[in-house]
């Protein structure tokens, strides 16, 4: 990319791609390069035919019979071009075939015109001419092959002007250089139509790396505004989406769901004692903890509120959710983070509320689903602090 910058910084006239960019510049337009040519082939076969067929009704045949044997040179040079041009080859062996076919094209036109005479002879080859200069415009190659098209043509054209009986050495002459005016000319406007297929293709490059600079910025931003900045683990919001999504989905009649609201005891105390910056890195701690609790990725924490975590457990029954629960129970308590003020334990503990949606049970809320984690979690704090306690159906809320 500080390539490109400095290439589309400078003048567009000097712009020229070299090694990598040349290569991707190249890779991006074979397929309109390959399909332009092979078109270019086909066309060049058919014309070819239908001057023949035409010929043939309106020429004597002596001179039609003149015709075939040098526009017979023509059809297979083209038509091996558009057979190489159907799939990506070295660039040497592209550059090969092109120009070994379009002068073999070339001199196929003129030696009708040499071969037949008269009138035939400066027509012929001016249409050569006029065929080289279609195919400069037409192929987008690189600079180089289309001097060497155009240097063949005028070759072609001197080296048969100069055999011609009818005119002399001075008239030969002049014609080239008049008509090499007209290559060299042809030449310069491809040599502009290329610089500005190369600008156009490193606005291009710049445009999708500001886009790819701007998604990723974005995806950054969706994911912070996603994120609990202390903790790291999934905000409020995010988990609000996630049991949005699917509750929507209507995935609690057939897999059932479980929640787990967890609550770090006595943290203002620990705070009160230790400062906040103790806090903060209690709770990194025990989100961490949480989290390598989980049964596998499905499972989700969030930072629900202060010292407060919010657990989703899809697809969890009751027994499953209160494994998970009493996990985190004991690995936060085995820990030994500490809370010296704490009314449990001189380390940091949590309370648990678990509530689960059974399979093919009454449609619940997320909501209500929640409600009963919060009224269980509510019963663990009650009895002690430092345990799990299930919400019920039949009975409530029971302390495990």
């Amino acid at each position: 990319m500080a390539e490109v910058e400095r290439l589309l910084g400078g003048r567009t006239r000097d712009i020229r791609l070299n090694g990598d960019l040349a290569q991707l510049f190249r890779e991006r337009s074979w397929p309109q390069t390959a399909k332009i040519i092979r078109a270019w082939m086909v066309w060049v076969i058919v014309l070819d035919g239908l001057t023949l067929g035409l010929n043939a009704i309106l020429l004597p045949t002596g001179t039609v019979m003149s015709m075939l044997w040098p526009a017979s040179i023509l059809p297979p040079a083209a038509l091996f071009a558009a057979i190489v041009f159907r799939r990506p080859h070295a660039l040497w062996l592209q550059g090969i075939c092109i120009l070994s076919a379009v002068f073999l094209i070339l001199l196929s036109v003129a030696l009708v015109g040499v071969n037949t005479g008269g009138e035939f002879y400066e027509r012929h080859l001016t249409i050569m001419l006029f065929v080289a200069v279609t195919a400069i415009i037409i192929f987008p190659i690189p600079l180089r092959w289309a001097m060497v098209i155009g240097a063949s043509a005028l070759g072609i054209y001197l080296v048969f002007q100069l055999r011609n009986p009818d005119i002399d050495m001075g008239s030969a002459l002049a014609g080239t250089l008049f008509f090499a005016s007209g290559v060299v000319a042809t030449i310069v406007a491809r040599r502009t139509a290329t610089i500005l297929a190369h600008k156009t293709f490193l606005l291009e490059l710049r445009d999708r790396s500001r886009l790819a600079a701007l998604a990723d910025a974005n995806s950054q931003l969706e994911l912070l505004a996603r994120t609990d900045p202390l903790t790291g683990v999934a905000n409020r919001r995010s988990m609000m989406e996630t049991l949005h999504g699917f509750w929507n989905e209507d995935l609690t009649r057939t897999r059932g769901a479980a929640m787990l609201m967890c609550d770090v005891d006595d943290f203002k105390r620990l705070n009160d004692n230790l400062g906040h910056a103790e806090g903060d890195r209690c709770l990194v701690k025990v989100a961490g903890i949480i989290q390598s609790s989980m049964r596998d990725e499905r499972d989700q924490v969030a930072r629900y509120g202060g010292e407060e975590f919010l657990v989703f457990l899809p697809g969890a029954d009751e027994q499953q959710a209160r494994v998970v629960a009493e996990r985190i129970r004991s690995r936060v308590e085995a820990a030994s983070l500490p809370n010296p003020t704490s009314r449990v334990l001189p380390y940091v503990t949590v309370s648990t509320g678990v509530a689960a949606l059974m399979q093919g049970s009454e449609f619940m809320s997320a909501e209500q689903l929640q409600r009963q984690a919060d009224a269980a979690l509510y019963l663990a704090k009650k009895t002690g602090r430092n345990c799990v306690a299930v919400h019920t159906r039949e009975a409530g809320q029971v302390s495990d």
